[in-house]
């Protein structure tokens, strides 16, 4: 069992013991919040924030030897930040902050015992965390309509490039005389918050330079609508020539498949990088 120095068992049930409070203050926020994740496949990727969360703590352990405990005041600061935008939120009617402040209320109260050193040593684990957020229902609307149209678009051209006769009309495939709308059959938002939270788990799970994920980051778009048209493509066939239980099932199961097709991606892209010899390592290479 690893040992912590500097640790004392007042400090573990100080901070468990305020992480709980925390919660316990916003449970109907994060009862709303979970209850959303359950029922809207759009916020399904919140199920995964907390196992990433953790997982990406878990990589990082070694830094807790070198981060004990710091009473600070910067955690009440997020709390009282917390607090303010969560009343914000219900006078304006935003929800985007009222679920931020629900999450700066519980992090204010592990920081006020962690203090500000352990937050810049597992700064991606706090950031993994705000995928706990919901995404806005206009900002879905900006980034799904367009993936949409290309989806709809690469489809139809794969389609004919395969023989297989259909047309389309805006979001609309035509495929043996059944209408499929797009924004029905594979909406492209239902994926893209869990494949940029998939993307952000990737380039904090390996080491590699600030650069290598920024250039990952800047590729993570384009996957996102390879793999919305990896799993678009049967479907459309399955709606189009198959009974319709058969093609929801493929379009329920699919919606996961496709993020382990997103996983391989970023390999083979982080391998081609290695091929073309770009610097991934983020320590300097010692010559002997």
């Amino acid at each position: 069992m690893m040992r912590l120095s500097g640790w004392k068992r007042t400090d573990a049930l100080a901070l468990a013991g305020l992480v709980v409070l925390a919660i316990i203050a916003t449970g109907r926020t994060w009862a709303e919040i979970f209850e959303q994740a359950l029922r809207s496949e759009e916020d399904s990727h919140i199920l995964m924030a907390i196992p990433i969360a953790c997982w990406l703590l878990w990589l990082r352990r070694g830094r807790l030897r070198m981060c004990r405990p710091t009473w600070s005041f910067l955690g009440p600061a997020m709390i009282v930040l917390g607090v303010a935008m969560d009343r914000i939120g219900i006078l304006q009617a935003l929800e985007i902050f009222r679920h931020t402040g629900a999450l700066l209320v519980v992090i204010g109260a592990a920081v006020s015992v962690l203090g500000p050193r352990f937050v810049v040593q597992f700064l991606p684990v706090f950031a993994a965390l705000f995928f706990l957020m919901p995404v806005p229902g206009r900002i879905r609307q900006q980034i799904a309509i367009p993936l949409q149209n290309v989806s709809a678009q690469a489809s139809q051209f794969l389609l004919d490039l395969f023989g297989v006769p259909s047309t389309r009309s805006g979001n609309v495939l035509v495929i043996n005389n059944n209408e499929v709308a797009i924004a029905e059959a594979c909406n492209g938002m239902r994926m893209v918050a869990a494949l940029a939270l998939i993307s952000f788990a990737f380039i904090f799970s390996v080491p590699m330079r600030n650069g290598v994920r920024l250039a990952i980051l800047a590729v993570s778009p384009a996957i996102a609508v390879v793999v919305n048209i990896a799993r678009l493509v049967p479907t459309v066939l399955l709606y189009g020539y198959a009974n319709p239980g058969a093609a929801d099932l493929f379009h329920d199961l699919s919606g996961w498949a496709v993020l382990l097709l997103a996983l391989a991606l970023l390999w083979g892209f982080l391998s081609i990088l290695r091929w073309i010899e770009v610097r991934i390592d983020p320590y300097p290479v010692t010559r002997r």
